[in-house]
Formats: structure tokens, sequence, C-alpha cells
């Protein structure tokens, strides 16, 4: 069955854009935990600037950057990737 997604996420009003969703639902989780961006990037190592360019969907992180996000968030990769997609399934379905 051929699905055209993009089509579909218009329709649904969902971000077309992969990076964009990603740092939609980073930045979600961290303020979940109360963390600003200068916190999250002393638990995480890296740079504020880079990370706010992760949120805003300017940067692509690495698999290894994606794995210390996570940990930084007290989460596993799996874990992580499976908030994003309970929260990004809610919010379809409401």
């Amino acid at each position: 069955m051929y699905v055209n997604y993009h089509k579909l996420e218009t329709f649904l009003g969902v971000s077309s854009s992969l990076s964009l969703s990603f740092g939609q639902n980073i930045r979600a989780l961290r303020k979940a935990q109360g963390l600003t961006q200068v916190e999250f990037s002393e638990r995480c190592g890296f740079y504020q600037t880079y990370l706010s360019r992760v949120e805003n969907g300017q940067a692509n992180p690495t698999l290894n950057a994606i794995e210390v996000m996570a940990n930084a968030l007290g989460l596993t990769v799996y874990e992580m990737f499976y908030l994003m997609e309970t929260a990004m399934e809610a919010s379809v379905s409401a």
C-alpha cells in the first residue's frame, strides 16, 4: 500500500521536517525535566548554541549525539524515541 506521507503530514499539521520534529521533541523533554538549555548543555557536554540549533531543526545530530542527549535526560535512546513517538501519536489523535 502506498501512503503519501508528505500529504498526510500536511493534512494533519505535522511538521514535514524530521530535524524540526526531533528538535521540538528534545525541547519538550528538556522542559519537562525543568532544564534550561544551559543546564542541558552542561549535562550533555555540548555548546548551548548547538543544542539551540538542534531544537530549532537547524542541526542534524549524529547517533552518538542523540545517545548523549538521551542519557542527559536520564533515558536510553529507545526510551527517548518511544516517548517521542507517543507524543506525536497523541498530537495526531487530538
